[in-house]
């Protein structure tokens, strides 16, 4: 029996000393592995659910967009958002709306979980950079460094999901008259490969990398810093008890979009051109019936530009942008919301606006 006792009171004192020592953990900020690894799943579920409802709830006007962005200009099919839209329902139904949002979603989920997270990581490593060379360790983020943070992680997530979105937008605009279809992201994939080879994967990619820098880092730049600023200065009410209502983070969240889509766009056109070179059975919407039957060949990023203002004028380097206005508002406010509301539900520390 008193070695039973002893056991047990050896037991005990083992949890209250591991206890404690989580508690002093906690104290100084650091957290256990097993938590630290639990609270990257959840970021990692959060920023995937986040990136797949929004991209679901606009999904006609982001196929709308990529139609816009790469139809040859002698043979206008979509002539603006709405009739756009009603044309798509007229010729191909309610699934054509949704044509390639299976494969975005398969892109979109893993790149937004990669970008979230990799967004609050880089946060960390930059705060932590700047508090050691100011001496200040009550130092937070400043708006160029939360820009810095954002164009890290849009960079990775967009180099870590590319040849999936590369694909997507080849689906994205196909059509039933198409005189070659893609089954499906894999077969898309392993079409290209064999076809075209593994650089084909990436074709777009300087444009992008440059185009998420301002886009991505604006996004949450400026979502950040209005969070930031509505917290502290409490206008007409907004904030309560140091927290946003839902309706605040989605107007900051669509104020983040708007500004960050509108400077990046011309490479977000640029970049779905080149994704289309090589493509020899090319959708009719790309080849177009007109008085130029194949799309424009591009050597590079900069003769992209060029070949595009000299044959369209410079007005073609927004092509969709109205479309894209009307979705990327409620598209990038549904996904910081859906982050900070899933991550609220799994019990995870926001940090965006660290």
């Amino acid at each position: 029996m008193a070695s039973e006792d002893v056991k047990a009171t050896e037991s005990a004192v083992s949890k209250i000393v591991n206890l404690a020592e989580e508690a002093k953990l906690a104290r100084e900020g650091v957290k256990a592995p097993s938590y630290a690894f639990l609270s990257i799943c959840k970021s990692l579920v959060a920023g995937g659910v986040a990136g797949g409802v929004s991209r679901t709830a606009v999904a006609p006007l982001e196929r709308l967009k990529i139609l816009l962005q790469v139809q040859n200009p002698h043979n206008i099919k979509y002539n603006g958002t709405i009739q756009g839209l009603k044309f798509i329902w007229r010729t191909e139904g309610f699934r054509g709306l949704f044509k390639g949002n299976g494969t975005n979603c398969a892109r979109i989920v893993p790149n937004s979980a990669v970008k979230f997270f990799s967004y609050e990581e880089a946060s960390k490593g930059i705060l932590y950079l700047y508090q050691q060379q100011t001496g200040n360790e009550d130092a937070q983020l400043t708006p160029l460094l939360r820009l810095g943070a954002g164009a890290c992680a849009g960079i990775i997530a967009m180099s870590a999901t590319y040849p999936m979105d590369m694909v997507r937008g080849r689906i994205t605009v196909q059509t039933e008259s198409s005189p070659y279809q893609y089954r499906g992201m894999v077969h898309a994939l392993s079409t290209v490969l064999r076809e075209e080879g593994p650089r084909a994967l990436y074709r777009g990619w300087l444009p992008s990398v440059i185009g998420v820098v301002p886009y991505v880092g604006l996004n949450f730049a400026v979502y950040g810093s209005l969070k930031d600023w509505l917290i502290k200065s409490k206008p007409f009410g907004l904030a309560q008890d140091s927290d946003l209502s839902v309706t605040t983070r989605l107007a900051c969240g669509a104020a983040a979009g708007t500004v960050g889509q509108t400077v990046a766009y011309p490479l977000d056109v640029i970049r779905r051109r080149m994704q289309m070179v090589g493509w020899h059975n090319a959708s009719s919407i790309v080849t177009g019936d007109g008085r130029s039957k194949t799309s424009l060949q591009y050597s590079g990023m900069i003769d992209a530009f060029r070949k595009t203002v000299k044959y369209e004028g410079f007005g073609a380097l927004y092509k969709g942008l109205v479309p894209n206005s009307v979705k990327v508002v409620p598209s990038i406010a549904m996904a910081f919301v859906t982050y900070e509301v899933v991550k609220d539900i799994l019990g995870v520390e926001i940090r965006i606006s660290d």
